[in-house]
């Protein structure tokens, strides 16, 4: 009982953390607006980690590298801590790192995927019922880098059918290419830390 109230509370505050970090990372790569309160909120919360690793781990061209790293090494510590609740003892060894990496970056994988979702239904909300929103040039800086590859598609009836096909390619990459790194992170998880 007591460990699962643990896993709760590791998986709510490490997943909020990792998920505000890596939407920062997102932001900045697809440049958008920094003058709007979601982004000013997620500076807010994770300059106090940011602002000093990045002396130790600059950008490259031009991507944030200190907030994906970070962000990924917030998701392997939630899924280290989430081994210990449990049972599973604490390990060194070369495979259980490396499992508890590729099962973190993983993960922000399919965070990622569910953040361009979740932006690009927002947007096409927007778009038909108050195209003039002030949040409407956050999500349009969010959805616009991945629709431009279904843009190239005629509109019907003058209708825009990209952010369809964009969540159609979304929910085929969660079901086949994420599903089987899942799996695979969860074989290797089990190698490295079952007998």
């Amino acid at each position: 009982m007591l460990s699962q109230a643990g896993i709760f509370l590791v998986e709510t505050f490490f997943g909020l953390f990792a998920l505000a970090l890596l939407l920062r990372f997102i932001l900045q790569a697809v440049r958008a607006p920094a003058r709007n309160p979601l982004s000013q909120f997620l500076v807010s919360l994770t300059g106090f980690i940011v602002s000093p690793v990045r002396r130790v781990i600059p950008g490259l061209w031009g991507i944030d590298l200190t907030t994906l790293v970070l962000a990924l090494t917030v998701k392997r510590v939630e899924i280290a801590l989430v081994l210990v609740f449990r049972g599973f003892a604490p390990s060194l060894s070369g495979l259980a790192i490396l499992a508890i990496l590729f099962t973190a970056a993983v993960a922000l994988f399919k965070l990622a995927i569910y953040i361009v979702l979740v932006a690009v239904l927002i947007y096409s909300i927007l778009s038909w019922v108050s195209p003039h929103s002030p949040a409407m040039p956050l999500f349009a800086a969010l959805a616009r880098p991945f629709l431009l590859w279904f843009r190239r598609i005629p509109p019907i009836g003058n209708v825009d059918l990209s952010p369809l096909f964009l969540v159609v390619v979304c929910q085929l990459l969660l079901m086949l290419p994420v599903q089987w790194l899942e799996v695979t992170a969860s074989s290797w998880l089990a190698h490295a830390f079952l007998p």
